[in-house]
């Protein structure tokens, strides 16, 4: 009964769409109830650069594996969406030229297009969600951009985080970004915003700590899962971010990164780049100014994120959280909905009985 209501939920969600193609190995694996986390493309596609690119999105694929999960890349091409990749899959969109970065509102003009798009954080919640994956793992999210009030720059990752009920693993906010206005957006959105440490200091990307809390901290991962199952039980539909703080080894001194963002910063708003394309620039050019240390501290986060999204998915995919749920498919949740009708009504009435009734004439 379990197994055909996640058949259903999946049917529901895509239909019978001949641009959707989701990999054996994942498919197999949410219809046997086990942990799948999914990957993002950008950061394959305009993240780092060729060949690092090809070798961070096989080895984080490794470590998911390695910690008994199925890892579902997302990204699209030859006018389908692809959820779970092959080695070849993620050689060519790591090699693609003119691939373009794919938020939500850009997934069907790839498709029309038959484009190679790399899926950002909002597409990647949205197809992963629709699949029936409920974990995440990512660098990081975007957010509200520096000037937002001036620009009106704000990542639709935001806006998907308000109303799609997946876990994002990262290592916080884009440090690029204006993390304080991210979590004021995310506070009003009603987004669990939960900091994966001994104490409630939300990570910087790069840097471990800044100036601003989350919503509250833990590092036990069941007390995250129950906040997520929580949430579902009550239907709320936002997103849940688990911020996970760079290890202290892996660490770039806060004061030179901030630095060169700014200098970055400057530099993008001289050249007037704006939209989807001011964070692959600057990402870019802090890579270039810090001499490589931010792509190498960049691809380490990634694994950190990539290991715990993984433990965090098998605790989702557990008895503990599927016994509620198979109760439930199982007919044998006891609660009943109360419903008032307010308005006119109309009703058929049919009587049954052993009697022979002859109609009369």
């Amino acid at each position: 009964m379990f197994l055909r209501k996640i058949a259903w939920v999946q049917f529901r969600l895509f239909g019978s769409r001949s641009d959707l193609v989701i990999s054996p190995k994942v498919r197999n694996a949410l219809n046997q109830r086990r942990a799948v986390v999914a990957l993002e493309s950008t950061v394959i596609t305009h993240g780092l650069p060729y060949p690092h690119n090809l070798e961070a999105a096989t080895s984080l694929e490794e470590i998911i594996r390695s910690e008994d999960a199925e890892p579902a890349t997302i990204a699209i091409f030859n006018g389908k969406i692809h959820i779970g990749l092959e080695p070849d899959d993620l050689k060519r969109i790591a090699e693609a030229k003119n691939a373009i970065k794919v938020s939500k509102r850009d997934i069907a003009y790839a498709l029309e297009k038959e484009l190679v798009g790399g899926t950002t954080v909002a597409a990647t919640m949205y197809l992963a969600h629709s699949a029936g994956i409920r974990v995440f793992s990512t660098g990081g999210i975007g957010g509200v951009h520096r000037g937002a009030d001036q620009t009106f720059d704000i990542s639709a990752d935001l806006q998907e985080l308000s109303q799609t009920p997946v876990c994002v693993v990262c290592a916080g906010v884009k440090s690029i970004l204006d993390i304080g206005k991210t979590l004021e957006y995310l506070e009003t959105h009603s987004v669990n915003c939960i900091v994966y440490s001994d104490k409630n200091v939300f990570p910087g990307f790069f840097t471990a700590e800044t100036q601003y809390k989350g919503q509250l901290n833990t590092e036990n991962l069941e007390e995250v899962a129950k906040i997520i199952e929580s949430s579902s039980d009550l239907g709320l539909h936002a997103g849940t971010i688990l911020a996970c703080p760079i290890p202290n080894e892996l660490q770039v001194d806060g004061d030179f990164i901030e630095k060169i963002i700014k200098d970055a910063l400057e530099e993008a708003k001289a050249k007037r780049i704006i939209s989807q394309q001011v964070t692959p620039f600057i990402l870019k050019r802090v890579n270039e100014l810090s001499e490589g240390k931010s792509m190498k501290t960049n691809i380490e986060l990634l694994k950190n994120n990539a290991k715990i999204a993984s433990k965090l998915a098998k605790l989702l995919a557990g008895p503990r959280f599927h016994a509620v749920k198979q109760n439930e498919a199982n007919g044998n949740d006891k609660r009943r909905p109360k419903v008032t009708v307010i308005g006119a009504t109309i009703l058929d009435y049919e009587a049954v009985t052993n009697e022979h009734v002859q109609a009369s004439r």
